[in-house]
């Protein structure tokens, strides 16, 4: 028998001090989760919560540099897993206070438990009176019926049945933000900086604080959208997809959507990349998509008449919260519909260009999901999750940055305690937009500058080493 030969002493140091950093680097973020897990309620220590989520970042970014510029080890690959795990359990215990979205979440899950359409009464009717708890009092929107697309509302009508405390409600959420750690960890394995890569999404705060301690909905589109791109990644010599491949990513994608409608603008590209004879290009995926979509909304079909009037209700009732570009367009426009519009157009153009020049999947959702949380007039914090995964692929610094920037936007939630007005402080939004604005261009910038040598090269086009920037 052969015995494998052993790694160099140089080699053993560099494995074992990046393990070393991963351990300090994990106890140093559990010790500001465990923290922050001991204020409570979130909302009334809302100060505090930004300190410790911005502290946090400090040791993310300082873990992710020198996870990056180190040799692989899988000993690191399972302290990352395990820390995430870990950091995820710690702030599953509160009862989440930063965004009362949970609530909305119970209330349309107990609706249909009860036998009524969430989609035809809005929670304020007297008809479902009996039904307010001490959560109705707080959840948005109860003059409207339901914003959540059909796959959601399933997954509450489930939990409603299942999981009636708030804290075991978010279990469906963290278990999707769990799945897409554990699509990412086997995506990655091959990556020669696996380890840096995963731990972007692993260790990112905002993903952790936005699905552990707030329960959003959001991971279930985001779990499916990486599906689907691991299911559409290009491969050498395969530029195309198969048949299997097409449907499975259009059915994934659809779910998506009918979780939270973004992973709808990355189908077109799904489309486009089909396999098909040229008659029946795209016939097999859109069916299959057409069929998720009847399941899923046929228990709500008594009130399709009222989804277009919800969403453009929806629409009127929010508007400019924590907008960047979008922001601008209204000031320079003056008129919402145009600005709106302005950004719907680009998005749809980036989604239409990328299926038309079969764009890479990857860089496509990147760009794709980077334009909507620029131009869209509604961009809370947790909406920023949705591009972290991408950033596994795409570190950019910029990004990675605002994800933690976005922090900031909570501090809302202090002139709505003592007033109850709702209103993002513009000081606070230059605060996060303008370091991200400038670090991207100056990035775009030094690239444009700085051409890319024979080996830059070859790492571009190799998939496991893309870093550019949007």
């Amino acid at each position: 028998m052969i015995e494998a030969p052993q790694p160099s002493y140089a080699l053993r140091r560099i494995i074992a001090s990046q393990t070393s950093v991963a351990i300090a680097g994990a106890l140093v973020l559990e010790t500001l989760f465990a923290l922050m897990a001991r204020l409570g309620n979130l909302k009334v220590e809302v100060i505090e919560t930004i300190a410790l989520a911005l502290a946090a970042g400090i040791v993310y970014f300082i873990a992710l540099y020198v996870l990056e510029h180190s040799s692989k080890s899988r000993p690191t690959l399972w302290i990352v897993v395990a820390g995430a795990v870990v950091f995820r359990l710690t702030l599953y215990s509160l009862t989440p206070a930063l965004s009362t979205d949970i609530q909305r979440y119970r209330w349309d899950g107990r609706v249909q438990k009860a036998g009524w359409n969430p989609y035809a009464l809005a929670p304020n009717d007297p008809r479902l009176a009996y039904l307010r708890d001490p959560g109705w009092v707080i959840m948005p929107g109860p003059e409207i019926p339901s914003m959540y697309p059909p796959l959601s509302q399933l997954v509450f009508r489930l939990g409603a049945r299942l999981l009636p405390g708030t804290m075991a409600f978010k279990l469906p959420f963290v278990l999707a933000d769990l799945l897409v750690l554990a699509l990412l960890a086997t995506w990655l394995r091959s990556y020669a900086d696996g380890n840096f890569r995963l731990a972007v999404y692993a260790w990112n705060p905002l993903v952790i604080v936005e699905f552990a301690a707030s329960g959003h909905n959001d991971s279930l589109a985001i779990a499916a959208m990486v599906a689907a791109l691991a299911i559409i990644k290009k491969r050498p010599g395969a530029p195309n997809l198969t048949p299997t491949q097409s449907v499975a990513s259009a059915i994934t994608l659809t779910a998506g959507a009918l979780a939270k409608l973004f992973p709808i603008t990355l189908l077109p590209l799904a489309l486009r990349l089909s396999q098909w004879p040229r008659k029946l290009r795209g016939w097999f995926a859109l069916g299959g998509a057409a069929l998720v979509t009847a399941v899923c909304v046929w228990p709500y079909r008594s009130a399709l008449r009222q989804f277009p009037e919800i969403f453009f209700r929806y629409q009127a009732i929010w508007q400019d919260n924590n907008p960047s570009l979008y922001a601008v367009l209204l000031w320079s426009s003056g008129h919402q519909e145009i600005a709106a519009g302005i950004g719907e157009g680009v998005v749809l153009g980036l989604a239409i260009w990328a299926a038309a020049r079969k764009i890479e999947p990857l860089r496509a959702a990147f760009l794709i999901i980077g334009a909507i949380l620029m131009l869209a007039p509604n961009t809370y914090s947790w909406y920023f999750t949705w591009i972290v995964p991408l950033l596994c692929f795409f570190p950019n610094p910029a990004w990675l940055l605002l994800s933690i920037l976005q922090f900031l936007s909570y501090k809302v939630l202090i002139e709505y305690q003592i007033d109850g007005i709702w209103h993002f402080d513009p000081y606070f939004q230059w605060l996060t937009y303008v370091p991200f604005y400038a670090l991207l261009a100056g990035g775009a910038l030094l690239n444009r500058r700085s051409p890319p040598t024979v080996e830059a090269s070859d790492e571009r086009r190799a998939e496991g080493t893309a870093r550019e920037t949007v």
